[in-house]
C-alpha cells in the first residue's frame, strides 16, 4: 500500500457541504413535480404524497387518530401532509449530501421513497393496481437521474492552478511541503447553478401542469353539480317549529350550514365524482334481485326530506362534531327491499350492510337498523342543495340514531349485504365497535370556558341531542348545588338535536356549570367519563367561569 493510499479524504468545505443539500432538494421536489402530471392522468389520490398519507392513517392506531381529530380537528390531513413533506425534504437534503461522497448510492437513494410510494399505492383499500404505483416509480427515476446528474457538477476536479507554497509547510530545514505546487480540486459552481435552476424551472413546470390536469379532470364532476336541481321532495319535511332555535348570542344556530358542518374522514384528496357516470351496486346475502342504480334512476324515485342532526364517534364530551341539517334523498329501505333484502328479525341472512366509497372506505351499518322504519337515506342533497363535495356528492349514506363510522357512508358506490361474523369494516379492524348507537348528549355552548360575565343573570344555553331517540328534559347544576330544570326549545323531531336555555343568577367568584340530558326513553346522560374508543365519548360537559 502507498502513502497516497493512506491520504484522508479532503473534509467538505460549508459551501459545497450546501450545495450537496440543495442538489438533494431539487431531486426531492423533482420527483413530486414529475409524479403530479403521471397523478392527473392515473388518478388525484395515487399521488405519492396522498398514497403515502392514505397509508399512514390506515396504519395509525385509533388512538392516535383520535389524538389528532382532536387537537387538529378538520386540520389533521394538512398536518400529515406537511410532515410528509418534511420528511421528504430531510430525507432529500441527507441525500444531497450523501452523494457528495457516494454518488451512485446517494442517487439511488431516491428510489427507496419511490419504493415506500408504490408499495403505499399498491396496498391502499381502493389500488387499481400497478396503475397506482406509477406516479410514485416514474417520480422516483426522474428524481435519482437528476441528483446523479447534479452530483457530477458537484465532484472535485483539479483546476490546473498550483497551489501557493505554505510557510507552515516547510519542514525543520526549511524544505517545502511535498504538496506545495499541487494542482487546486474545484467544482464547477457556474454548471451547478445553471443545473439546479434549470431543474427546479423544469420541475415547477411539471407540478403546474400536473395540477392543471387535475383540475381538468374534476370538472366534469363539478359540472355535473352545477347543473343539478334536485326536484321537490314528494314528502317534505315540516317547517321547523317556531322557538326551536334560540335566539342567544353565543348558541349555535338550529340548522348547521353546509360550510361549517364538520367534516370527519380519512380522504385527503376530496373525490370529485362526476353525477353523470356514478352507479351504486347493491348485491350479497339475501338480495334475490341484484341492482345498479345511476344518479338519475334515484332522481326518478320518491324523494324525501328530513331534518336529522348527525354525530361523529370522534366528538369529546362537549366537542365540535355535530351537526343538523335538511337532508333530501331515497329511502335507502324500500330500495334494499326491492333488491329482496329482508332483516334478521324478518328471516334475512344478512345482519351487515358494508357500504364502499370511491376512495375504498368500507362502513357496516346493522341491516336491522336500516330497515326498522327510521329514515335512512340515499342522501342526494343538503339544506336544499346538492350535496357538497366535502360531504359526499353525489350521494352518501345518512341513517339517524348511529354514529357516522357505521352508517354514514360518503361518495358511495356499492352495498353488499353480509354478517358481522363474515366482515369487519374499516373502523372494526382499527379497534372500533361494531355497533354503535348514539349516546345521550349534552353541550354548554355559552358561557364559554374561562369566560368572565358579570353578576346578575347570565344566559346559559347549548344543545342536547338523542338522535331516534330525543331529549326529554335538560339539566343544569351550579357547582355542588343541586339540578336545576333548564327551558327546552321546541322539538323538530326526535332526530334533531334540542337547543336549551337556562337563565342563571350568578354571584361574584368562580363556578363550575353542568350540564346532563334525559333521553325519551327515561335514561339520563351517565356521569361516567369514557374516551370515543370504541364507540364514543361519554361523561357530562362542565365549563368554569369567573363571574364579576
Amino acid at each position: 500500500m502507498t502513502d497516497d493510499d493512506k491520504t484522508p479524504r479532503p473534509p467538505i468545505r460549508p459551501l459545497r457541504l450546501a450545495a450537496g443539500a440543495l442538489a438533494g432538494l431539487v431531486s426531492g421536489f423533482a420527483a413530486i413535480a414529475v409524479a403530479e402530471p403521471v397523478s392527473a392522468a392515473v388518478r388525484p389520490q395515487a399521488a405519492p404524497v396522498i398514497a403515502v398519507g392514505g397509508a399512514a392513517i390506515d396504519r395509525t392506531p385509533a388512538a392516535v387518530k383520535d389524538w389528532a381529530v382532536r387537537n387538529f380537528g378538520t386540520d389533521d390531513k394538512l398536518v400529515l401532509q406537511l410532515g410528509i413533506l418534511v420528511v421528504l425534504a430531510l430525507f432529500a437534503v441527507v441525500l444531497g449530501i450523501a452523494v457528495l461522497r457516494f454518488r451512485r448510492a446517494g442517487a439511488a437513494g431516491v428510489l427507496v421513497f419511490g419504493a415506500v410510494g408504490v408499495a403505499a399505492a399498491a396496498t391502499r383499500p381502493d389500488t387499481r393496481g400497478f396503475s397506482d404505483t406509477l406516479p410514485s416509480l416514474l417520480g422516483a427515476c426522474a428524481g435519482a437521474v437528476l441528483l446523479y446528474v447534479l452530483a457530477g457538477r458537484l465532484e472535485l476536479r483539479q483546476t490546473g492552478a498550483p497551489a501557493a507554497p505554505s510557510a507552515s509547510a516547510a519542514g525543520p530545514a526549511g524544505a517545502a511541503s511535498a504538496t506545495a505546487g499541487a494542482p487546486v480540486a474545484d467544482w464547477d459552481r457556474r454548471g451547478f447553478v445553471v443545473a439546479a435552476s434549470a431543474a427546479a424551472l423544469a420541475s415547477a413546470g411539471a407540478g403546474a401542469l400536473g395540477r392543471s390536469l387535475s383540475g381538468a379532470g374534476g370538472r366534469s364532476a363539478v359540472a355535473s353539480r352545477d347543473r343539478l336541481v334536485l326536484p321537490a321532495p314528494a314528502s317534505p319535511a315540516s317547517p321547523v317549529p317556531r322557538g326551536a332555535g334560540l335566539r342567544i348570542p353565543g348558541a349555535v344556530p338550529f340548522v348547521t350550514p353546509n360550510s361549517s358542518f364538520y367534516r370527519v374522514d380519512t380522504a385527503l384528496v376530496v373525490p370529485e365524482v362526476d353525477a353523470t357516470a356514478w352507479r351504486l351496486r347493491i348485491h350479497g346475502t339475501g338480495v334475490t334481485r341484484p341492482l345498479t342504480l345511476s344518479f338519475d334512476d334515484l332522481l326518478r324515485r320518491e324523494l324525501i326530506e328530513r331534518d336529522i342532526t348527525l354525530t361523529c364517534v370522534s366528538n369529546e364530551v362537549g366537542g365540535p362534531y355535530v351537526g343538523n341539517a335538511r337532508w333530501t334523498g331515497v329511502r335507502l329501505a324500500q330500495v334494499l327491499a326491492e333488491c329482496g333484502v329482508r332483516p334478521p328479525s324478518k328471516g334475512g341472512p344478512a345482519d351487515q350492510l358494508v357500504a364502499r366509497s370511491v376512495d375504498g372506505m368500507t362502513i357496516g351499518s346493522p341491516v336491522e337498523d336500516v330497515m326498522d322504519g327510521r329514515d335512512a337515506l340515499l342522501a342526494l342533497g343538503m339544506n336544499g342543495e346538492p350535496l357538497p363535495f366535502d360531504h359526499g356528492f353525489p350521494v352518501r349514506m345518512v341513517v339517524p340514531g348511529l354514529y357516522g363510522f357505521v352508517s354514514a357512508c360518503k361518495w358511495i358506490t356499492d352495498i353488499e349485504l353480509t354478517t358481522f361474523d363474515a366482515y369487519d369494516p374499516y373502523w372494526v379492524r382499527r379497534g372500533w365497535a361494531r355497533k354503535a348507537p348514539v349516546k345521550t348528549q349534552s353541550r354548554i355552548d355559552t358561557p364559554k370556558p374561562f369566560a368572565r360575565p358579570k353578576t346578575g343573570t347570565v344566559m346559559v344555553a347549548g344543545v342536547a341531542w338523542a338522535q331516534h331517540r330525543g331529549i326529554d328534559e335538560v339539566e343544569v347544576r351550579v357547582d355542588d348545588g343541586p339540578w336545576q330544570q333548564a327551558r327546552l326549545a321546541a322539538e323538530d323531531s326526535r332526530d334533531t338535536w334540542r337547543q336549551w336555555s337556562f337563565p342563571w343568577q350568578a354571584t361574584k367568584g368562580g363556578h363550575t356549570l353542568t350540564v346532563r340530558a334525559t333521553d325519551r326513553t327515561g335514561r339520563v346522560q351517565t356521569e361516567q367519563r369514557a374516551r370515543t374508543v370504541p364507540d364514543g365519548a361519554s361523561g357530562r360537559h362542565s365549563v368554569v367561569v369567573t363571574v364579576e
